[in-house]
């Protein structure tokens, strides 16, 4: 709340999350106007990872849009809305990305071939501050349930990402956008609904800011959510291609 001068905090924030899977709440910074005074409230609120449009007819598909492209977030009908007026950050100490090693040193599949198989990686800022993601989040009401219900309300917010510098690029073609400090005051404001104006607010982690290494495969299960996850291998393994992400 100090960092990131957030006037309201709410209930329901999750506890430190090594290993956030889609469809769990995050902890989100957003900011909303009171309508009983019109004033704008920097808030810390969890978000459900996996936005839901507020049209959708079903929530399962929030599993599907856990990342919002740079290239086509001001376009595409589940996150143009959200992008022009519903923006958020998402904190995080670093991601995982997955890398591909040699064929040969795959998993057998059958009939003499084999899957790459897949190292993780995570990537995190040299300096071991915070990184900034760009979000976007909507709000999606249960048409079956009474509006007075807060059940009746979900919450969800979507990953921005861009092509990836040299320092996560060869790992992974993708990362998260993120905002710099100074931009995140306009980046928030609900009163800036100028697409390209909220691009321009938009940056790509310098290369030399990241760092990355290899950590233990027990984070390729949703199951496995501790500390040691982030702890780097003693040895990282031969690498050869990129395989796809997952934040």
């Amino acid at each position: 709340m100090e960092e990131f001068e957030v006037d309201d905090l709410f209930d329901g924030l999750p506890g430190p999350d090594y290993n956030v899977a889609p469809t769990v709440d995050v902890p989100a910074i957003f900011e909303r106007r009171v309508k009983d005074t019109g004033e704008v409230r920097r808030r810390l609120a969890p978000l459900v990872w996996g936005l839901v449009p507020s049209w959708a007819k079903d929530p399962s598909i929030g599993s599907r849009m856990i990342n919002a492209r740079l290239e086509t977030v001001a376009e595409k009908p589940a996150f143009r809305r959200a992008f022009s007026a519903r923006r958020c950050i998402l904190p995080a100490d670093g991601f995982y990305e997955w890398y591909a090693a040699e064929p040969s040193a795959g998993v057998p599949i059958g009939r003499g071939k084999t899957k790459p198989k897949k190292q993780p990686f995570f990537i995190h800022r040299a300096d071991g501050g915070r990184l900034v993601m760009a979000g976007i989040y909507e709000i999606w009401r249960n048409p079956q349930a009474d509006p007075s219900d807060e059940e009746a309300w979900l919450r969800t917010c979507s990953v921005i990402t861009t092509q990836a510098t040299d320092a996560a690029g060869h790992i992974h073609d993708r990362m998260p956008m993120v905002i710099t400090r100074d931009a995140i005051g306009d980046w928030l404001d609900p009163m800036i609904t100028d697409p390209q104006r909220a691009q321009e607010l938009l940056a790509v982690t310098e290369a030399s800011a990241l760092a990355a290494y290899a950590v233990s495969t027990e984070v390729n299960s949703v199951e496995n959510n501790n500390p040691s996850l982030v702890e780097p291998l003693t040895a990282e393994p031969e690498q050869h291609h990129d395989q796809e992400t997952l934040i």
